[in-house]
């Protein structure tokens, strides 16, 4: 070989088979020979990552456009790199360098519209995206992700339309998950139905990688020996998660369990960091496939492992669907079933799923933890709660909410509607990434003015703030409301340790429930309603009780963190007592 063509020719054929290693030995080997080869450059920049490697990938992508920067597959590939470190600003450059070469590539639409909705920049993203099925409109994938874009504006409809016409396209265990996750934002859909459209997931996909009836279960757990615990996620990272599973692994028993986690994250980060730091085995399976992360986690001897992704983004339900652990278990980041008959059981408490509630609710057996499901870690650094916003200044009271903007539902902001009408001068601030959006605005506003707000009662904010500043921002409010059907969770906890009040109302799910068990296990269920006129009643109340929301923001934090919410130790311990019930009924 005297020259790089049959060594790059080589190397495609090993990248081909996934021996990509082999193939980054081989181009180095070319580049030697001819290191002005732009398309060896290439080559070796995709070779590095597809090993993960996309640090490194990132200096021969960069000679590639360097060496000719009129080819549009190497700007787009370059982007791509940057786009799966979270790098989205630099990816959004070398995606539009590419478009400006390549108007007409329907693939370059499509991951530029995914680029543009990480930035938050949905009406932009749906722009490109319908750019893409204009020019290919059987394209599942650009379907799927214009779905996307509709729920991220809170469109819920219209997404389930993109989702259903993907999913006819191209069926696919992935695009079927977004579509259920779109479920859970819809008001009125019964409890039941949804478990039955997750059931079917289940059916559709993942019931046959079920071991056959009657077939052992792998390993056991003989009591002369730790317990091995697993959690699989793709949010081990800085995700709302992160903040739920790191006091567990903190304060897990060391002398009865042995902690793996099995990482789906393909962007590590310094949370990523920390919670390595806090378990003894530590995988990354981002590029594995299903089989093999299967096959590892037996290998592993697991005996008990939990899902923390349910249907949401990165997920790997089709690792539990092979069953390779005794027994599986679900909890923390999905509000609903995962319709797999290999998950044994999910992880709920008696408010969000009271006794009784099993069968119409999802596919698991519950297991109900005391006082509540979850235990939250505040930030190390915290601003001081500062006296209540325009109120406390005796301007009109401000309202706010924090939650994603997809769990604004038509009759939550109808409600609120009601009440900012209900509280003449009064204004709601929107926090939430894509808040600056032009069309998640509209529709948001559209609403809001059918009620009789106007505009100029309305404040969006959908600029990313460091953790500090974006908590220093309570300061600005009186009141925060929970939106319905789907609650808050972080953004709970957030206003609470920031001292404002956060208003609720109880459904019947535990999506819709989650506000509920919060506020009454720190000791405010008075804040809890059980209907909209309750909600209004509730919110009016506060709004116009200013010695109460004084009171209020200096008493939450302290309620919230002596709570058993905050209490890491305490709850570990009764969530491996549950664990270990599990597993002593099982013997």
């Amino acid at each position: 070989m005297d020259t790089p063509s049959p060594l790059l020719d080589e190397a495609r054929r090993l990248r081909a088979r996934g021996r990509h290693l082999e193939a980054v030995s081989l181009l180095r080997q070319a580049l030697r020979r001819g290191p002005g080869e732009a398309e060896l450059h290439h080559e070796l920049g995709n070779a590095l990552r597809s090993l993960g490697r996309h640090e490194e990938a990132l200096v021969p992508l960069r000679e590639a456009v360097r060496l000719s920067g009129d080819n549009p597959i190497f700007w787009l590939n370059l982007g791509v790199t940057h786009y799966e470190r979270d790098m989205h600003a630099e990816a959004l450059e070398c995606f539009q360098r590419a478009l400006a070469l390549a108007p007409d590539f329907p693939e370059l639409r499509n991951i530029l519209g995914c680029c543009l909705l990480a930035l938050g920049r949905s009406s932009e993203a749906t722009t490109q995206l319908r750019e893409a099925l204009r020019l290919r409109p059987d394209y599942a994938a650009a379907h799927n992700n214009l779905a996307r874009c509709l729920r991220s504006q809170g469109r819920m409809q219209e997404a389930l339309a993109c989702y259903e016409r993907s999913l006819q396209l191209q069926p696919n265990a992935a695009c079927h998950s977004n579509a259920l996750m779109a479920l859970n934002y819809l008001d009125g859909l019964s409890p039941a139905l949804l478990a039955q459209q997750h059931r079917e997931w289940g059916r559709l996909h993942a019931d046959h990688f079920a071991p056959p009836p009657g077939q052992p279960r792998v390993g056991s757990s003989p009591a002369s020996r730790r317990l091995r615990l697993g959690y699989v996620s793709g949010d081990l990272c800085n995700h709302a998660v992160a903040f739920f599973i790191a006091p567990i692994l903190a304060h897990h028993d060391r002398a009865r369990f042995e902690v793996t986690c099995y990482s789906n994250t393909l962007a590590p980060d310094q949370v990523t960091a920390r919670l390595r730091s806090l378990c003894e085995h530590w995988r990354d399976i981002a590029r594995l496939d299903d089989e093999t992360v299967a096959r590892l986690i037996r290998e592993d001897g697991i005996d008990l492992l939990v899902d923390l992704s349910g249907h949401s983004a990165h997920n790997r339900l089709l690792v539990f669907a092979r069953r390779p652990a005794p027994l599986q278990l679900t909890w923390l980041g999905y509000p609903s079933t995962t319709g797999l008959s290999t998950i044994d059981y999910r992880i709920s408490d008696e408010r969000c799923l009271p006794s009784g509630w099993t069968d119409s609710q999802g596919s698991e057996r519950i297991l109900r933890l005391p006082d509540c499901f979850t235990c939250y870690e505040p930030p190390r650094e915290l601003p001081e709660p500062a006296m209540p916003g325009r109120h406390g200044r005796g301007g009109p009271p401000m309202f706010c909410s924090f939650s994603n903007l997809a769990k604004l539902s038509t009759p939550t902001l109808a409600l609120w509607a009601r009440l900012l009408a209900a509280q003449p001068g009064s204004r709601l601030l929107l926090k939430s990434p894509g808040a600056a959006d032009a069309g998640a605005q509209e529709r948001i506003l559209g609403v809001l003015a059918a009620g009789g707000v106007s505009k100029e009662q309305v404040q969006f904010h959908g600029r990313p703030l460091p953790l500090r500043e974006h908590l220093a921002l309570y300061a600005e409010c009186d009141v925060a409301l929970d939106p319905f059907p789907y609650n808050g969770t972080t953004t709970t906890c957030e206003a609470l340790l920031m001292g404002v009040p956060v208003v609720t109302l109880r459904g019947d799910s535990h999506v819709s429930r989650v506000g509920h068990s919060l506020l009454s296990c720190i000791g405010h269920a008075e804040l809890v309603a059980s209907d909209e006129e309750d909600y209004l009643r509730i919110a009016c109340s506060l709004a116009g009780d200013r010695p109460r929301l004084e009171s209020l923001r200096t008493g939450l934090r302290p309620d919230l963190l002596a709570s058993p919410l905050c209490q890491a130790e305490t709850f570990t311990r009764n969530y491996e007592a549950a664990l270990l019930g599990l597993l002593r009924q099982s013997a």
